[in-house]
């Protein structure tokens, strides 16, 4: 369930995501991708880990030579696929968009050292939430001591710089992130989720969120009341990536996938419109288009 932190109707603030249909400008692969990073950014929005009109999700394109990131500006809640912007891989613009905004130089910085390190990155999403934060802060790091925090597999650490805007800072960034790891710890700043695709990095991000939330909570009754685990996070990870990422489903899906649909859909039936093709059948997913 999605959990706003503002008491508003959905009729009184939707704004569609979908605002490409009629555009010939873009190819249909490339506005099925604006809409589906478009409405990842909402969801990050409607679940409350944004932060004004700061933070970023990216998503690299087929072409291997560009990636969409937010204009610096606008709420996650007011991203549609029209108005991200189209960079390449040394932060020139290669599409504004639908706005006359520019794109953040410390989003451009972080993302494009990790899109251009790992070929696997396709989805980059950077969060400031307080947990998250918090635990950035913390000497004892990322905890695996949840099922959520064993589910998000390698965890790597970022020493905090400063802001991150200089070129120079690349290199470091990916030293430290290295070849597989699937979260990046940005200390006293943040958690970065990196994903082959925009659902498995919804879902890694998902569950990076919640661990924190989890590490938090469990330790404020102190660090001597932990209870740790007697499995490896590995198995867990591994567990996680058979079968869809859920390691239950009798059916194979992509990791993450249903998941994020079952997102889309929650938002569709709010009037988001978010352009979703849903590769799950059911009767929900069929109604929502009558």
């Amino acid at each position: 369930m999605l959990r706003g932190r503002l008491s508003l109707t959905p009729a009184d603030v939707v704004i569609p995501i979908n605002d490409v249909e009629g555009l010939s400008k873009y190819s249909a692969e490339e506005k099925a991708d604006r809409c589906k990073l478009a409405s990842f950014y909402r969801l990050v929005g409607l679940w409350g880990w944004d932060q004004l009109i700061y933070n970023h999700i990216t998503l690299r394109l087929s072409d291997n030579k560009s990636y969409l990131i937010n204009p610096l500006g606008l709420t996650f809640s007011e991203i549609t696929a029209s108005s991200l912007v189209k960079v390449n891989i040394n932060g020139d613009v290669i599409d504004p968009g639908s706005t006359d905004l520019d794109v953040n130089l410390a989003g451009y910085v972080l993302h494009s050292a990790i899109h251009s390190a790992r070929e696997d990155a396709r989805c980059v999403a950077h969060v400031h939430t307080p947990p998250g934060a918090g635990v950035s802060c913390m000497k004892c790091g990322f905890m695996m001591i949840s099922q959520e925090a064993m589910s998000v597999g390698e965890v790597a650490y970022h020493d905090y710089t400063g802001l991150v805007v200089n070129d120079e800072e690349k290199e470091s960034i990916q030293k430290d992130l290295g070849p597989t790891a699937s979260l990046l710890v940005l200390r006293s700043h943040g958690l970065v989720a990196l994903g082959d695709t925009i659902e498995a990095c919804f879902r890694i991000l998902y569950d990076a969120v919640r661990a924190c939330e989890i590490q938090v909570a469990a330790l404020a009754g102190g660090i001597e009341n932990i209870v740790l685990p007697n499995i490896s996070p590995d198995e867990v990870w591994k567990a996680m990536k058979l079968q869809g990422g859920d390691g239950v489903s009798r059916l194979s899906w992509r990791s993450g996938l249903l998941e994020w649909e079952s997102q889309m859909r929650i938002l569709d039936r709010l009037g988001y419109k978010t352009g979703q093709e849903y590769e799950t059948k059911s009767a929900i997913n069929n109604s929502l288009f009558k």
